[in-house]
């Protein structure tokens, strides 16, 4: 049984996704970002950045203790490799899927992750038309890297479906809140297209983790707790010996 500490975002979602397109059993352990449980001391025992995705592996197959993995590729890669699917062996292939793993935790999540968090920021917090406008083209230029490289192949890292496409999916889907014209790029079309039908994918990105939160009922001293909390982190102090 895979335990998964999770919250439905996109970096949650690649997870979601990989789970079941292999049919493995798991379960939801919900790690709610809004009210800061990433920040929790259980947490950081297995998600030392203070971010989800975490998980635990309860049956690792080497037959030991629990294994836990942070970071949503890191994971994928795990259970590429635990079930044997959607990741080659052979090193060429492997390494083509890896590859674009890390492109994607290292260029699509962060830049659309920035572009959406300047395109939020209140208005009395200054100006913010730099951070935006950069964002923006890079999250344009980054639907270009993904067009440019499915115009003569069928899946990201080639002619097999693998853990590549799915990382990078997620993060695509909200393709039209990003003000991005899907027919300026027909070939990233074509693969968006052919992701969004398939069943896994479908049924991984309708996970959840529990009932939506009304806003109406967080009460403003829990509202500015989690202002504190959530923003203008800096590092915390390690343990006292």
């Amino acid at each position: 049984m895979i335990d998964l500490h999770y919250w439905p975002t996109p970096n949650g979602k690649k997870v979601t996704i990989l789970l079941e397109e292999l049919g493995l059993p798991y379960q939801i352990v919900p790690v709610n970002i809004g009210k800061g449980d990433q920040f929790t001391d259980g947490f950081l025992q297995i998600g030392p950045n203070n971010r989800m995705p975490a998980m635990v592996d309860n049956e690792p197959a080497d037959g030991g203790p629990p294994i836990s993995v942070f970071e949503s590729g890191a994971i994928m890669l795990y259970l590429a490799e635990k079930a044997g699917r959607f990741l080659p062996t052979d090193i060429r292939g492997k390494y083509e899927v890896t590859q674009w793993v890390i492109w994607q935790m290292a260029n699509q999540g962060p830049k659309f992750g920035e572009r959406g968090h300047f395109s939020r920021v209140p208005a009395g917090q200054g100006d913010q038309s730099y951070a935006q406008r950069r964002f923006n083209d890079e999250v344009h230029r980054l639907y270009g890297v993904l067009n440019n490289r499915l115009y003569d192949r069928r899946y990201i890292a080639g002619d097999d479906y693998s853990i590549a496409d799915m990382i990078s999916y997620p993060w695509t889907a909200s393709w039209e809140m990003q003000g991005i014209d899907m027919g300026e790029f027909k070939y990233f079309k074509r693969w968006w297209d052919e992701m969004s039908a398939r069943p896994g994918v479908q049924r991984g990105m309708a996970v959840v983790a529990g009932p939506p939160e009304d806003p109406a009922t967080v009460s403003p001293e829990e509202q500015e707790r989690r202002r504190k909390l959530l923003y203008n982190q800096r590092a915390r102090p390690a343990p006292a010996t």
